[in-house]
């Protein structure tokens, strides 16, 4: 059973940046897809970015979703189980829990949809103010 959880969120002032990791343990990252999630009160929980790690390096690849794509990046340190979500510029339509995730399964084709992620950590809260 993988486990996952969230670090690096607070409070940061609109242009601001932040780090957001997430510490990943019992878990292959080869053949599999992990995500970062963002969710605000009241609303579903929506896609950020995800990562498809293949054997190869070039067989690796990311998304982020197009209105995040020119502020945020997702990258992976497969060697010390570590996720990370760096994200800069931010604005106040930003804040919200963000949520790291892997999908139990391998080799599928990565989604938006959270329902195809198994493991999910506990949240880290990210507030931007104005």
């Amino acid at each position: 059973q993988a486990q996952l959880a969230e670090s690096g969120g607070g409070s940061v002032q609109a242009g601001g940046s932040l780090r957001l990791s997430c510490a990943v343990s019992g878990y292959t990252f080869t053949g599999t897809c992990t995500a970062w999630f963002r969710q605000t009160p009241g609303q579903e929980r929506d896609l950020v970015a995800f990562t498809f790690v293949g054997k190869e390096v070039d067989s690796t690849y990311t998304e982020t979703v197009d209105s995040l794509k020119d502020r945020f990046v997702m990258s992976q340190d497969i060697a010390k189980n570590m996720m990370y979500l760096q994200m800069n510029r931010l604005e106040p339509e930003d804040t919200a829990m963000y949520y790291c995730a892997a999908d139990s399964r391998r080799w599928r084709v990565c989604t938006r949809r959270p329902d195809d992620y198994a493991y999910w950590g506990q949240g880290t809260q990210v507030t931007v103010s104005s």
